[in-house]
């Protein structure tokens, strides 16, 4: 007897583990929303000889809208295109003189395929690479007064990523989960004619969490 109820809670056991698979092959779709900071380095501005000769930038408050769809899945890995659109509306900036903006705004699109390991989880780390453009679009004022003669400029952007997808709930809210990450977008420069910092390219580092739905 011991023998067969083991062989039936075997047997359970199996069938639990493909119906759950099954159903996780069967959403190939994926929607996030998530929220985060942004962190950007100090840059030095050539030539400036007075105090605080940097172009400082605050940590902006970014939020993210991503579609997802799983091209391939295995029980080990499963491969998606992705396509996160990145938000920040108020990326502040300050320098010891009058020569850039109070603040711009950034958005990033960037398609990229995802990797994600043991997809058919509820515990799903990934990697991501793609690439896209990047807006700037600055405020048409200087931090202490006065007329920006800065443009809105466009630039490629290169992304790249990691994180964790979990997905603690069963029955009805299975198909909602939590996700961590944090993203590199390797972008141009907003335009800061008054404050030449010499570099073309910046790294916009996001982390950031939130929501999935699955479908």
């Amino acid at each position: 007897m011991p023998v067969k109820l083991g062989a039936c809670a075997a047997l359970a056991i199996i069938i639990a583990i493909v119906a759950t698979t099954a159903s996780a092959q069967d959403e190939k779709n994926q929607v996030t929303g998530s929220l985060g900071r942004i962190f950007i380095s100090d840059q030095g501005i050539q030539g400036a000889t007075y105090f605080n000769a940097f172009v400082r930038s605050g940590k902006g408050l970014m939020f993210e809208l991503s579609y997802a769809r799983r091209l391939f899945t295995t029980p080990i890995f499963g491969i998606s295109a992705e396509v996160p659109v990145i938000f920040n509306l108020d990326e502040d900036l300050n320098s010891g003189a009058n020569v850039v903006p109070t603040d711009y705004q950034q958005i990033f699109f960037t398609p990229a395929a995802r990797l994600n390991l043991f997809p058919s989880t509820r515990v799903s780390p990934w990697v991501s690479f793609g690439g896209g453009f990047a807006h700037f679009s600055e405020n048409k004022s200087l931090i202490y007064g006065g007329a920006n003669p800065a443009i809105s400029t466009n630039s490629g952007v290169i992304q790249g990523g990691v994180g964790i997808d979990v997905r603690p709930c069963s029955g009805r809210f299975r198909r909602f989960g939590i996700r961590g990450e944090f993203r590199d977008f390797w972008s141009g420069t907003p335009d800061l004619p008054l404050a030449d910092t010499g570099k073309m390219r910046q790294h916009n580092y996001f982390l950031g969490g939130g929501l999935t739905w699955n479908f």
